[in-house]
């Protein structure tokens, strides 16, 4: 009886543990690093780029024309938002004949993160508890305060 518990504990255990293993994910290009390595400036050009590395994720509308080629590697432990560790954007920029002019590497270090959520939103006028709102306006309709015109009646402005 104490070794089929002490084998029930440890499977819970491990159950538990398993839980809280962290999950990695990898989303957009997949970054083949001898191949961005042989793209090659005043050599390459859209149609050599295109079958070196792929379609680009996106490419630029307006300006310079530009292909941007981005990856991102997260990693989310259990119950939690999923996490940047590793980042590339690799920007291939062309000239105007469609000759690659020049590459651009970033990483982690141009990553912001923002947290937006403040839970609050600031507003004017009175700030009221949950149950001022639930229970304020009791008595109110019907009283006449809500719908007087701009001469004090309650003919609503007319």
């Amino acid at each position: 009886m104490q070794v089929l518990r002490q084998v029930m504990v440890g499977v819970v255990a491990v159950s538990a543990l398993a839980g809280c293993a962290s999950i990695k994910d990898h989303r957009g290009y997949l970054v083949d690093q001898a191949l961005v390595d042989s793209v090659q400036p005043g050599i390459d050009n859209k149609l050599s780029v295109e079958r070196t590395l792929g379609r680009p994720t996106f490419i630029s509308q307006f300006g310079e024309p530009v292909w941007y080629y981005v990856a991102i590697d997260t990693h989310q432990a259990a119950f939690t938002r999923p996490r940047p560790y590793n980042e590339l954007a690799l920007k291939v920029h062309f000239d105007q004949a469609g000759n690659v002019a020049r590459l651009e590497k970033t990483g982690m270090e141009k990553v912001v993160i923002l947290d937006p959520d403040g839970h609050v939103t600031p507003t004017l006028g009175a700030h009221r508890t949950f149950l001022e709102d639930l229970f304020g306006n009791i008595g109110t309709v019907g009283s006449g305060l809500g719908a007087q015109g701009p001469n004090g009646d309650n003919t609503g402005g007319q």
